[in-house]
């Protein structure tokens, strides 16, 4: 208590603070950076009407600008039946956001000449050399299929236009292409053995292609992925709260999954291996854990073009191509209605917006974002130099749009426009 008030006198000062969950970036005050300290509570008044509401159980989230952080708040519980508080340094599954990490970590190698982005990947994983292709994308008769015109590139894996499905589809369900008690090694020779649902670079289909490109990682770099990513970024980064299961004292800061269930917030079980045991399959795709000051850390440095306290960690040609959209043309738009009408994909992996119009919630053209299906969220914005991660635990990740309220609010505390 005695921390927290010092923490709030320091920052109200406009002095800066080191604190570990943040990852060693400085805090200050929201007006040093043309921000609105009543507005930002406004944006935790409205969290907390989501606890209050059933919505969420608890929630951390965090606002930089101009690299500096303005707001860090945890409100709520991470466990409603032990009535544990929620922690600023929470672990969370972000599914969906653990594949920005893994296509920044291939960058590196791609920075080291391990590779071309438009190289075919048949080059580096034979088995999908004679990979065909469904005749109609909506069966499920593997046995119906013709010969695949073009191969798929690594520019393809990052954007999504490989013809590569989701791991929830039917088709990879009922060929069990993805299971946790898999080896990576086995979930590619899946990925490959099934058809494609259309030729490489034709179409936008969200898949399971930062999953085939942790493999191709460990081809390039000669070592487990899970290694790689650990000592040629993570920890660079200080982002000392990301892996790919929770073990010893970490089990401790795991948030629990809720499931909203006849007005009331029950535990949910997604995986059928839990984040507290070591999984076969290390997954690029949807398999890590982090939290909010580690994605804080992995944000600002894009947002810093590559620099971290210091270290350059990527050349600002390649954070560059992190800002630029790479889907084939044949391939746009990405989607039809919502917000996918109007983004892009880039060549860093993230969600581009070109149409802030066709976004519900206030955000700059420019801006590389991304989410995950347990309730997270987090933008990198060029235009107003600002980073913002929140993290809760739900699913569906709704709950009752909390991380698009906070957009709302954060958006409004922006007091000089850039």
């Amino acid at each position: 208590m005695i921390r927290k008030s010092l923490h709030c006198i320091l920052v109200a000062l406009g002095l800066t603070l080191s604190l570990s969950a943040s990852g060693q970036l400085d805090f200050a005050a929201p007006t040093s950076v043309g921000m609105s300290s009543e507005a930002l509570a406004q944006a935790t008044a409205r969290l907390q009407q989501h606890i209050d509401d059933g919505e969420i159980s608890g929630v951390v989230a965090a606002v930089a600008r101009d690299g500096k952080i303005v707001y860090f708040e945890s409100l709520g519980l991470m466990d409603i039946a032990q009535e544990l508080p929620m922690q600023k340094d929470a672990l969370f599954r972000i599914y969906s956001m653990a594949r920005q990490v893994t296509t920044v970590g291939a960058l590196v190698l791609y920075e080291q000449g391990k590779f071309q982005l438009d190289d075919p990947i048949k080059m580096y994983l034979p088995e999908y050399e004679n990979q065909r292709v469904l005749i109609n994308s909506d069966s499920t008769d593997i046995n119906q299929t013709r010969t695949r015109v073009g191969d798929i590139t690594v520019q393809h894996l990052i954007t999504h236009t490989s013809g590569l499905g989701s791991r929830s589809s039917r088709l990879y369900r009922e060929n069990n292409v993805r299971d946790k008690n898999i080896s990576l090694d086995q979930m590619v020779e899946n990925t490959a053995r099934i058809p494609l649902f259309q030729d490489p670079g034709t179409e936008f289909r969200y898949g399971i292609h930062a999953t085939v490109l942790g493999k191709l990682i460990e081809v390039w770099a000669d070592r487990p992925f899970e290694e790689f990513l650990r000592e040629e970024l993570l920890l660079r980064l200080n982002m000392n709260s990301t892996m790919f299961w929770a073990s010893g004292s970490d089990q401790d800061r795991l948030a629990v999954v809720y499931r909203p269930t006849n007005g009331e917030l029950l535990p949910y079980q997604i995986e059928t291996i839990p984040y507290t045991m070591q999984p076969r399959l290390i997954e690029g795709g949807v398999g890590l854990l982090s939290s909010v000051g580690d994605f804080v850390n992995f944000s600002q440095m894009i947002l810093d073009g590559g620099m971290f306290l210091g270290e350059r960690i990527l050349q600002q040609e390649t954070v560059d191509l992190i800002y630029a959209n790479a889907v084939p043309g044949q391939a746009m738009p990405i989607g039809t209605s919502g917000y996918w009408a109007g983004s892009g994909w880039t060549w860093g992996g993230f969600n581009l917006v070109l149409d802030p119009n066709a976004y519900s919630y206030p955000v700059s053209e420019g801006t590389i974002w991304w989410d995950g299906s347990a309730g997270t969220r987090y933008f990198i914005d060029p235009i107003q130099n600002t980073v913002i991660v929140i993290m809760a635990q739900v699913s569906p990740s709704r709950g009752g749009g909390f991380r698009e309220n906070f957009s709302r609010l954060v958006d409004a505390a922006i007091v000089e426009r850039r």
